[in-house]
C-alpha cells in the first residue's frame, strides 16, 4: 500500500488550496450573507481547470481521475461550503450523466462549455413525492410527433438558476416500474421549461437551490440520454459517484471546525490558562482530527477505486456516511469549544454546523447509505 499523493495531485491540492484562501476565503462570508455567489468565480473555476479534472483528456477534460477531483472538493468546501456543493453538483451529477451516457454529439455540445465555466450543469431528480425513493418519479415524457413533451416538477435542485443544462429523469413507460424511467438532456432555454421557487435554506445559503418547472416543455428526439428506460441505472451510477463529492465536503468542513478550534482554544483563557490545557478541550480535539482523517482516507480510498475502474459502490456509501456525520460531530464540538461565541455569527462555526447539516441528507440520507451498504452485505 501507497498512502502518498502522487505529484499531480499534490499539485492539484495545492492549487484548490491556494484559489480558496486568496480568492474564496476574503469573500465567503459576504456570499452567505448576500445569497449568492458572483457569476465570476465559476468562470474563473472553468479557467483553473477546476472543472475538468475528473474528465478524460479525450473529452477536453485534464484526466486527473476522481481522487485529484475530491482533493479539489475538499479544498474549495473548507472555505466556502456553498462553492463546494455547487461545484460538487456540477461535475458529479451535473455533467457526470453526460459523461458516462451521452452521445458523441450531447457530449460535444454540452461537456466543453461547463468545463470552461460558461455556465453550470444540473440534476433534476428528487420531486416532491420522490425524495429517497426516486424510483417513484412522476415527471412525464411522452413521444409526440419527434419531440419529447415533459410535464412535471423537480424540487431541492443545486444550480437551477445557473444552468445551462439540466439532466432531467421521467417516466416514458407507465407500468414499468423503474425499467420505465428514462434521463434527458434539457436546455435552460427549452421551450416549456422554466425555473421556479428559489429556497431560504438552513445552510449553504450562498447556493443556488430551486424548483425546475417542465410544462409541456418540448424537446428534440436526440435528447434522450442513452437508452430509454436506462435512466433508473443511470441516476443510480451517477449518485455513486456523487457521493463521494459529498464525503469530500464533508471531510472539507470537519477539517474547517478543527481549524477554527485549534488557535481558539490556545488563546480562549478560562481559570488562568487557555482552554486547550484542560483534557476536557484535548479529547475534543483528538476526537475531531482522528475522525477528520479517518474520513478523508475512506473518501480517498473511494474515489481510487473509482479511478481503477473496481466496484465502488459500496466504499462511496461507506464514505458518504460517515463524512457526513462526522462532519456534523465537528461542527457541534466546535461550537462547544467556542463557549458563546461559538453561538455568534462572528465566528464560522455555526455556519459549519448548518451546512454540514445538509450533507447528512444531500445525494441519499444517511439511512439509504445503511440501505447500500446492508445489500452489500448480502442483507
Amino acid at each position: 500500500m501507497d498512502f502518498e499523493l502522487s505529484e499531480e495531485h499534490r499539485m492539484i491540492r495545492k492549487m484548490a488550496r491556494d484559489f480558496a484562501e486568496k480568492e474564496v476565503l476574503p469573500r465567503a462570508a459576504e456570499w452567505e450573507e448576500k445569497k449568492a455567489i458572483p457569476p465570476e468565480v465559476f468562470r474563473r473555476m472553468g479557467e483553473l481547470g477546476f472543472f475538468a479534472l475528473p474528465f478524460p483528456e479525450d473529452e477536453g477534460g485534464l484526466g486527473a481521475g476522481y481522487l485529484g477531483y475530491a482533493l479539489a472538493v475538499e479544498e474549495v468546501s473548507r472555505v466556502s461550503a456553498s462553492l463546494g456543493i455547487s461545484y460538487a453538483a456540477h461535475c458529479s451529477i451535473g455533467m457526470g450523466p453526460i459523461h458516462l451516457f451521452g452521445s458523441k454529439a450531447q457530449k460535444e455540445r454540452w461537456l466543453t462549455p461547463c468545463m470552461q465555466g460558461r455556465f453550470l450543469a444540473s440534476f433534476g431528480l428528487t420531486e416532491p413525492n420522490a425524495g429517497s425513493d426516486a424510483g417513484g418519479t412522476q415527471t412525464t415524457a411522452v413521444l409526440h410527433d419527434g419531440e419529447w413533451v415533459l410535464n412535471g416538477t423537480k424540487c431541492f435542485i443545486t444550480n437551477a438558476n445557473l444552468a445551462g443544462v439540466i439532466v432531467a429523469t421521467a417516466v416514458t413507460d407507465k407500468g414499468e416500474g423503474s425499467r420505465g424511467i428514462s434521463s434527458f438532456v434539457v436546455p435552460a432555454d427549452a421551450p416549456g421549461f422554466s425555473v421556479g421557487q428559489t429556497y431560504n435554506k438552513l445552510g449553504l445559503r450562498a447556493s443556488d437551490t430551486a424548483e425546475l418547472v417542465f410544462e409541456d416543455c418540448r424537446l428534440p428526439a436526440d435528447s434522450l440520454l442513452g437508452e430509454r428506460g436506462a435512466g433508473f441505472r443511470q441516476f443510480l451510477t451517477a449518485l455513486d459517484g456523487g457521493r463521494i463529492s459529498i464525503a469530500a465536503m464533508s471531510v472539507g468542513i470537519a477539517q474547517a471546525c478543527l481549524d477554527a478550534s485549534i488557535p481558539y482554544a490556545q488563546t480562549r483563557v478560562q481559570f488562568g490558562q487557555p482552554i486547550a490545557k484542560f483534557q476536557a478541550i484535548q479529547f475534543k480535539l483528538a476526537d475531531m482530527a482522528t475522525e477528520t482523517e479517518l474520513a478523508r482516507l475512506m473518501t480517498c480510498k473511494a474515489a481510487w477505486l473509482k479511478d481503477q475502474g473496481k466496484p465502488f459502490t459500496r466504499e462511496a456509501a461507506m464514505a458518504k456516511l460517515f463524512a457526513s456525520e462526522v462532519s456534523v460531530r465537528a461542527a457541534l464540538q466546535a461550537i462547544q469549544i467556542h463557549g458563546g461565541y461559538g453561538y455568534m455569527d462572528e465566528y464560522p462555526v455555526e455556519r459549519y454546523l448548518r451546512d454540514a447539516k445538509l450533507m447528512e441528507i444531500g445525494e441519499g440520507t444517511s439511512e439509504v447509505q445503511r440501505l447500500v451498504i446492508a445489500r452489500t452485505l448480502g442483507c
